[in-house]
C-alpha cells in the first residue's frame, strides 16, 4: 500500500474512507474545583461498505453518527448521549478549514445543533447537548507511528493526535450551566476497513512534565499488536514497538450488559525507562451502541517517565469485551424505535437517497 503523508489541513476534513472519526476527550474543572471529564466523537461511515450489522439497511450512502459522555468525577454521576444517526447541514465540509454542524433527526423539536469547528489551525469549538468548549494546542499533531500510519497485522489505518489543548468553555449538569478549563485531547483516524469484532485497548497520557502517549493493544483474533508514539516536552516525537500492557486486578461488570472491563493497567515502555499504573476516576462508564459495547472514561496516572516519578492524566478505550446481556428485549426494542424514528424523519428531510 502506498502511504500518503499526512497533510494539514487536508487531512483534517472528510475522506472517501471506509470509516473515518473526529475525537476529543479532555479534563475540565469548575472555578471550586470540581472535576469533569468529557468524550465527543462523530463517526462517517460508507454504508455500502463498512457493514454495520444494525444501520446497513438504511437507503444511505454515508451515514454519520455520533458519541459524547460528560462524567462528573467529584460526585460519580455520568452522563452518556448516544446518536445513532445524524444530518449534516449542506455547508459542512464546506471550508477550508474543518467545520461539521449536525443534529439527531429523531427529534427535530428543542434540538441542539451539534458542531466541530477550527476557526484557526489547530484551535477547536465543539458543541452538544452537554457541553461548549474552545480548544488550542499547545503543540504539533502527534504522528502515531513516525509517519502517521499503523499497520495492525490485518488492520491499516491513518492516525494522528492533537495531545495538549487547552481548554475553557461550559457545561451543563441538571440544567445548570457551570464554567470550566482544562486540558483536552484530539483523535483522527480514517481507514478504507469494515466493521469487525476485533478487540482493543487504547489510552490517551498527558503528564505534568507536558508529555503525551498514545498507547494502545489491537487484537483481531490472531495476533495483538502492541505500539506507543510519544510527544516529549520539547516537542520531538518517538515511536515504540516494544511495549507491555499488563492487566492489574481492577474490574467492573456492567450491570447493563454484564461485560466485564479490565479497568487498570500498567504500561511499560523499556526503552524509554517509562513504567506507569492507570486506574479509573470513574467505574461506570459504559456506552452501548446497538449490538456494540464499549468502556470509555477518565483515568489517574502514576509512575515513572525516563526514570523519574512522573504524574497525570488520561482515558481508557476497551472495545471487543464481549456482553452478556440479560435486558435483550429491552434494547433491541428501543433500539428499533429510535431507528424507525430516524428512518421517518429522513423521509420528511428527503435524505433517503444519498448524505
Amino acid at each position: 500500500m502506498f502511504i500518503k503523508p499526512v497533510q494539514f489541513p487536508q487531512d483534517e476534513l472528510a475522506h472517501d474512507a471506509i470509516i473515518e472519526w473526529w475525537y476529543f476527550n479532555g479534563h475540565l474543572y469548575d472555578e471550586e474545583g470540581n472535576h469533569y471529564s468529557f468524550m465527543d466523537c462523530l463517526f462517517k461511515a460508507d454504508n455500502d461498505r463498512v457493514e454495520l450489522p444494525f444501520l446497513s439497511k438504511l437507503p444511505l450512502k454515508t451515514i454519520y453518527f455520533s458519541h459524547s459522555l460528560l462524567s462528573d468525577i467529584t460526585h460519580q454521576e455520568f452522563y452518556p448521549d448516544i446518536n445513532y444517526l445524524s444530518v449534516i447541514s449542506k455547508d459542512s465540509f464546506s471550508k477550508p478549514l474543518l467545520f461539521v454542524n449536525y443534529i439527531s433527526p429523531v427529534n427535530l423539536t428543542n434540538y441542539t445543533n451539534y458542531v466541530i469547528e477550527e476557526p484557526k489551525p489547530f484551535e477547536y469549538s465543539i458543541k452538544t447537548d452537554e457541553f461548549d468548549l474552545s480548544m488550542k494546542s499547545t503543540k504539533k499533531p502527534l504522528l502515531l507511528g513516525g509517519n502517521g500510519f499503523i499497520n495492525v497485522h490485518s488492520k491499516e489505518t491513518y492516525w494522528y493526535s492533537i495531545t495538549n489543548l487547552e481548554t475553557e468553555g461550559t457545561i451543563k449538569i441538571k440544567g445548570k450551566t457551570i464554567k470550566v478549563s482544562g486540558k483536552s485531547w484530539m483523535d483522527r483516524q480514517w481507514a478504507d476497513e469494515k466493521y469487525s469484532k476485533d478487540k482493543w485497548t487504547w489510552f490517551s497520557i498527558q503528564l505534568e512534565e507536558n508529555v503525551e502517549i498514545a498507547c494502545c493493544e489491537y487484537d483481531d483474533g490472531e495476533v495483538k499488536t502492541c505500539f506507543a508514539t510519544v510527544s516529549n516536552a520539547d516537542g520531538s516525537q518517538e515511536h515504540f514497538n516494544r511495549v507491555t500492557l499488563e492487566p492489574l486486578a481492577q474490574k467492573w461488570v456492567s450491570p447493563q450488559t454484564k461485560a466485564e472491563y479490565t479497568l487498570s493497567w500498567r504500561i511499560v515502555i523499556s526503552a524509554k525507562k517509562i513504567d506507569l499504573t492507570v486506574t479509573p476516576q470513574m467505574q461506570n462508564q459504559e456506552m452501548v451502541f446497538g449490538t456494540i459495547n464499549y468502556w470509555e472514561g477518565p483515568l489517574d496516572v502514576n509512575g515513572l517517565y525516563e526514570g523519574k516519578k512522573a504524574h497525570g492524566q488520561g482515558f481508557l478505550e476497551l472495545v471487543g469485551y464481549c456482553p452478556k446481556y440479560n435486558n435483550v428485549r429491552f434494547l433491541k426494542n428501543t433500539f428499533v424505535k429510535t431507528i424507525a424514528q430516524a428512518y421517518s424523519m429522513l423521509k420528511k428531510l428527503g435524505q433517503t437517497k444519498i448524505m
